[in-house]
């Protein structure tokens, strides 16, 4: 994976196995794993905490490995088929969110010229992230700013 804002090379990444079915162990109904996925994200679980929580506790004790291998379908597609989901992807929301934190900091500690790059590098983030969704998951005429980040995260 390589880094974006850094003259370093990137550092390898591990694969998930190729498995194109579930283990024999986890046989949980496809519904009720819909059911803990909606249930979680009413609880204000983000989809890769539901994925973790799934993995960790599982539906009525027993673990899913795979909500995809499990049930076909990934967690932002039954989310979205719920009604569940949120208005904004998470990858956007959490870097604005840090944006959003280093900016408050920035107006605390104007003098902190570490913590200015990183928020120049995280807003060019967010643009990009922008760029990448514009007209499909935000709209056509959305354009980032910090109120608007400010406002968006308040919902």
């Amino acid at each position: 994976m390589a880094r974006m804002h850094t003259r370093r090379r990137g550092s390898s990444g591990s694969d998930n196995p190729a498995a194109d079915e579930p283990p024999e162990w986890s046989d949980v109904d496809e519904d009720e794993i819909e059911q803990r996925v909606v249930e979680l994200a009413e609880q204000g679980h983000d989809p890769s905490q539901i994925g973790l929580k799934l993995r960790d506790e599982g539906v009525k004790g027993t673990p899913i490995p795979d909500v995809r291998l499990a049930t076909g379908k990934k967690v932002t597609e039954i989310l979205e088929e719920h009604d569940a989901s949120s208005d904004l992807p998470e990858d956007l929301r959490n870097l604005m969110e840090r944006a959003v934190r280093l900016r408050e900091h920035m107006d605390e500690n104007p003098q902190d010229v570490q913590n200015k790059r990183a928020l120049q590098n995280t807003e060019s983030k967010i643009r990009r992230l922008v760029d990448y969704y514009r007209g499909d998951e935000l709209d056509e005429a959305f354009t980032y700013s910090y109120d608007v980040a400010v406002d968006l995260l308040e919902d």
